[in-house]
């Protein structure tokens, strides 16, 4: 299988505080893999050093076998290659649904605006959200302004898609319209590497689990091996807590 990320010996550190400590691991082409565990586990760290909004303190992130990280890697043009899905949305006020996903494009990938536009309209028909593209983020719900800002990453045509706990500043009501497009994607192929607290989600559309825990790789597996047969203590722990939130 063709590795897309490599995570080799990563660390972060802020201050004293040691958020990332010795990560290793990958993600191939074509597979989902849902980080899971608790709030300052690391998790949304370790996605903000693959797209390298943080810089890493120690170790090496391959794309494709390249050390990204090597002083004469282009970060702008590898940032392209990875589509980026945050809590909060990050829409542009100032811009319609429809400028939202051609913006980016334009500027970044220099396509037409008739290219952009095409694109866009594909991905906004892809997450539902085609209907909607006069209208602004304001007038928008949470699930929807998420359905868009998923479009806008797509639009780009990235090689991997990464999502930081994407429905975790929606309304429980909103949380499943998300979901469901995030399935789909992961059905058509996608590369992806999501960082979610939906453990049913993980458990069904994951080919890999990873477990953090005080900023390392605990435990990592199958869905069924994590959520049925976890070797770890600290993973049967988490687990235990967490579903009886959901119950």
């Amino acid at each position: 299988m063709e590795k897309i990320l490599e995570f080799q010996h990563l660390s972060k550190t802020f201050g004293s505080n040691e958020v990332l400590k010795d990560i290793n691991f990958s993600v191939n082409k074509g597979e989902v893999v849902c980080i899971i565990g608790s709030s300052g586990s690391g998790k949304s760290t370790l996605l903000r050093c693959a797209n390298l909004l943080e810089k890493p303190s120690g170790g090496q992130i391959l794309y494709k076998g390249e050390n990204i990280l090597s002083k004469d890697r282009d970060i702008s043009e590898y940032r392209t290659k990875l589509g980026m899905v945050f809590q909060q949305f990050n829409l542009f006020n100032n811009f319609n649904v429809l400028g939202n996903c051609v913006v980016g494009q334009m500027r970044v990938l220099k396509r037409s605006r008739g290219e952009a536009e095409k694109l866009a309209l594909k991905y906004l028909k892809v997450v539902g959200m085609d209907q909607y593209i006069h209208a602004r983020p304001k007038q928008l719900s949470g699930g929807q302004k998420q359905r868009v800002a998923i479009a806008r990453a797509l639009s780009m045509e990235p090689d991997v898609m990464l999502f930081d706990e994407p429905t975790s500043a929606l309304d429980p009501e909103l949380v499943g319209e998300v979901l469901k497009v995030m399935k789909e994607l992961a059905g058509s192929g996608l590369t992806m590497l999501i960082v979610t607290h939906e453990m049913g989600f993980a458990k069904e559309v994951s080919n890999r689990v990873v477990f953090m825990d005080k900023g390392v790789i605990a435990e990592e597996g199958s869905p069924e091996q994590i959520f049925n047969h976890p070797t770890q203590e600290r993973t049967r722990e988490f687990l235990k807590r967490t579903l009886a939130q959901n119950v």
